[in-house]
């Protein structure tokens, strides 16, 4: 089957209450310009949903938040499928959240290297007992 590099809206996440619950109770590690928080959780019909934001404290323009949150999300689309096939494997969902954490705009190049960096960490640690034990 061909694999489709697609980020539709179901896998999107959404909706306050089970965003609160990933900042309240989710894993977090920071990688440098991102803060990522993730959650494994049960079974859904889509095996990973995830949120990009960018602070308006440190993009006053929209313009500028809107760059960060279309080149997190092109990197991820690109590079999601090894996570996705893992959580498929397991019969679970993982929820995500990637927080834009520096100052200035990066390249497309060093967002998407940082990107799949941080989608191996989060693979690694849910080869684990779901804590990211490693730093």
């Amino acid at each position: 089957m061909e694999r489709r590099n697609t980020f539709g809206k179901e896998e999107h996440l959404c909706g306050k209450t089970t965003v609160d619950e990933l900042y309240k109770v989710g894993e977090s590690f920071f990688l440098y310009p991102f803060r990522v928080v993730y959650q494994k959780v049960g079974q859904e019909p889509v095996p990973v949903q995830c949120l990009v934001n960018a602070p308006k404290r440190k993009f006053k323009h929209a313009v500028d938040r809107n760059r960060l949150k279309r080149l997190m999300r092109e990197a991820y689309r690109k590079n999601k499928h090894k996570l996705s096939d893992k959580m498929e494997s397991e019969n679970a969902t993982m929820h995500i959240a990637f927080s834009y954490a520096s100052d200035k705009i990066e390249s497309q190049a060093f967002v998407e290297k940082r990107m799949i960096q941080a989608l191996s960490k989060i693979v690694k640690s849910a080869d684990g007992n779901g804590k990211g034990e490693e730093q």
